[in-house]
């Protein structure tokens, strides 16, 4: 899976980034190749070592077909969260960490929900706006359209998920959140 300089890739858990150089480094007694990432979010540079990009997730984006899909991700039901925040938190945690944006769509889906019934902890808030961030940010960059855009979208989206939830009755929330997903 290799990738080229200019090349537009998703770095977990920061976004969007585009491969600036693929340059050799010297590590103790070996030369290495590593990716030189310049991401979008703070325009800072990251360096990943080529051997190890599938290990830390670093990957293509979507592709614009399954812009569709996520958007309609985002808007579909789901289950109840754990009520323990540890492990609610924990579980999110996870999510966020693998890069996958569709894991991380169902982490801004559920924080959204409870935002709504309640203040979320600090930690929570956080975890919520980079969700938002992550989501939005690939959905623009694939889609060739500003932010400002993709915002409403995802947001007409999260709604409908939210109404829908509202909708199902208590014994089937319930019983999704022992389905565990």
């Amino acid at each position: 899976m290799g990738f080229k300089i200019g090349q537009k890739v998703v770095y977990p858990n920061h976004g969007i980034g585009t491969i600036e150089q693929i340059e050799p480094k010297q590590i103790g007694a070996a030369s290495l190749p590593f990716y030189t990432l310049r991401l979008a979010a703070n325009n800072s540079v990251v360096l990943v070592p080529v051997s190890n990009a599938a290990e830390v997730g670093l990957r293509s984006p979507i592709t614009s077909g399954e812009c569709e899909m996520l958007l309609k991700a985002l808007a579909d039901d789901f289950s109840s969260p754990a009520n323990d925040w540890k492990d609610r938190f924990k579980d999110f945690s996870e999510k966020m960490r693998t890069g996958d944006i569709f894991e991380v769509a169902d982490v801004l889906k559920h924080l959204t929900y409870l935002s709504h019934l309640k203040p979320l902890s600090f930690r929570e808030q956080r975890m919520l706006e980079r969700a938002r961030y992550l989501v939005v940010s690939e959905l623009a960059a694939v889609c060739r359209q500003p932010e400002c855009n993709i915002e409403p979208r995802v947001a007409q989206a999260l709604a409908r998920a939210c109404n829908k939830h509202e909708r199902r009755p208590v014994r089937a929330r319930a019983a999704g959140a022992t389905a565990g997903h």
